[in-house]
């Protein structure tokens, strides 16, 4: 049997607000690698620690994310410092894709990326996410759509991802993968849930070789009017306790 990476525990070194945080976050990478949403140690999810500094925290690089603790996720700023110089490196693709959104949108608490066959098909596809499912109608009601420039490493794409984004809460990034965004960790998971599942959907059904029957335009558009209403409590912090009950089915440890 394989040994655990050995972390020190931080319960009792961060406040209590942000040590719900880590649990929720690395319950969220858990759930990742649980739904096979993972990409070995690559893509990233973060959740933005309250307060003027726009600290954040991000995955350790190296770390499997069934492999992720609440005390192993690493807290930096927005230079992408490291706030406790023990904690483990991470990706700097991670950090400009994330801090670039946290600096930005104080409502995204969480932002989460993902690089699954379906969202990275879909996001090569020239049409985009098409209204094809019931589940489609959630993102397109606030969609956003940001071109590849290569891997994320350059300073000056944040700007243009800031403004692709805007105010919108899903993202597809072309020709590389899915994002959203939310008010807490349960809604950005629940977010990426219906985005990912929308995305499944369009996969096979297109590979059926049949004429699509596509929701008429009227409905497509009367969600996009209602987005915020449609967006605001999509039910993610109903979902998430039945989510962490089976994590905790499963095995304990993100709680550590």
């Amino acid at each position: 049997m394989s040994e655990r990476i050995a972390v020190p525990s931080k319960k009792g070194e961060v406040s209590a607000e942000e040590w719900q945080l880590r649990v929720d976050l690395a319950a969220a990478y858990r759930l990742i690698a649980l739904y096979g949403w993972d990409d070995l140690i690559f893509t990233h999810v973060s959740a933005r620690i309250p307060g003027d500094e726009h600290h954040f925290l991000i995955n350790p690089y190296g770390m499997m994310f069934e492999e992720i603790t609440a005390s192993s996720l690493v807290r930096v700023d927005q230079e992408g410092n490291k706030i406790d110089p023990d904690d483990f490196d991470i990706n700097p693709a991670g950090f400009t894709i994330h801090s670039a959104i946290h600096a930005v949108r104080d409502d995204a608490t969480c932002v989460m990326h993902t690089h699954t066959t379906a969202g990275v098909a879909v996001s090569a596809q020239k049409d985009g996410l098409l209204p094809l499912s019931q589940q489609s109608l959630f993102p397109l009601s606030n969609l956003a759509y940001h071109d590849y420039e290569g891997v994320a490493l350059r300073e000056d794409e944040k700007a243009r991802l800031q403004k692709d984004l805007g105010n919108n809460n899903f993202m597809i990034l072309r020709n590389h993968g899915l994002l959203t965004t939310g008010g807490s960790i349960a809604d950005a998971f629940l977010g990426m849930y219906i985005l990912q599942r929308a995305c499944e959907v369009q996969i096979q059904a297109l590979s059926g070789n049949r004429e699509m029957t596509p929701i008429p335009a009227g409905i497509v558009d009367t969600i996009r009017q209602q987005a915020e209403q449609v967006t605001r409590g999509m039910g993610g912090q109903l979902a998430w306790p039945g989510l962490l009950r089976k994590l905790d089915r499963i095995d304990t440890g993100f709680r550590d």
